[in-house]
């Protein structure tokens, strides 16, 4: 028998609440996946400023280009820093687009979805998830385990 598929919600500002849950709650033989999704909305924000030059000379460097190797570097990096404080085996994918939509289709695949609380942090209540992370947790096709960052339980 295989153990519980859980997808673990990696995001900049939360990432931490996530994985300590992943640690609190999954069982030893649960199949653990690491996720990132970089936005594609803000890697794709400079085209539309260049766009906006109409005519004028394009730079030599693409910043299309380069915000999409940033932000994949930043997804590899917090996916490692997860992944240490984890501290047991776990899968790792790293997505783009709207994270909303790429974490509910990774979770098709997942017994539970974690994510932490990432809108307002002094109480509790539908302002405390940010719009996309609402969009999971009303949208996602598994059990989800919401946890509050910076809190200890």
């Amino acid at each position: 028998m295989r153990g519980m598929r859980v997808l673990v919600w990696v995001s900049e500002e939360t990432w931490e609440a996530s994985v300590d849950a992943a640690r609190s709650f999954a069982s030893a033989d649960a199949v653990l996946t690491l996720l990132f999704v970089a936005s594609t909305d803000v890697v794709e924000a400079p085209g539309g400023a260049l766009g906006g030059l109409l005519g004028r000379r394009p730079p030599r460097r693409d910043p299309v280009r380069r915000m999409a190797s940033a932000s994949a570097e930043l997804g590899q990096a917090l996916l490692a820093a997860a992944g240490e404080r984890l501290g047991r085996p776990a899968e790792s994918e790293q997505r783009a687009g709207r994270p909303e939509r790429e974490v509910v289709a990774a979770a098709a695949g997942a017994d539970l979805l974690i994510v932490a609380r990432d809108g307002e942090r002094d109480r509790p209540g539908p302002r405390s998830l940010a719009p996309p992370t609402r969009f999971v947790v009303d949208h996602a096709p598994c059990a989800v385990l919401l946890v509050w960052p910076d809190r200890r339980g």
